[in-house]
């Protein structure tokens, strides 16, 4: 199985419910996102890609017209954690066609990462 990866970065704001009002999640921050895509293939194509880079333009551009310097309680139905997230964009960038991708990673800080792997 050969695998790829591609970064995608926003900046948004959010605030997790559900939390204890002392919780800092609770209040209203931000985060400078970093998005993984991680695409699978057991086969390459004819120049020896799983899929070439500059095709994944499509997923970037959702990111920037629905996310980037977005406030995420309003770009999404529910709470906007990392977990969810990866979740629910998986699913996106299964719908603009990317059906090579298998794992959808979403880091908040650089220390910290959610994936969603169906």
């Amino acid at each position: 199985m050969f695998t790829i990866t591609k970064e995608f970065a926003f900046s948004a704001s959010h605030q997790l419910d559900g939390l204890p009002a002392t919780h800092q999640c609770a209040r209203l921050h931000g985060h400078n996102y970093v998005v993984e895509l991680e695409l699978a293939s057991r086969v390459l194509d004819e120049v020896g890609f799983v899929q070439d880079y500059g095709e994944l333009s499509g997923f970037k551009q959702w990111i920037d017209d629905h996310l980037d310097h977005r406030h995420l309680n309003d770009a999404f139905d529910f709470n906007p954690t990392a977990e969810l997230m990866a979740q629910e964009l998986f699913v996106i960038a299964m719908g603009l066609g990317y059906d090579k991708v298998v794992a959808v990673r979403v880091r908040e800080t650089p220390k910290t990462c959610s994936e969603y792997r169906p």
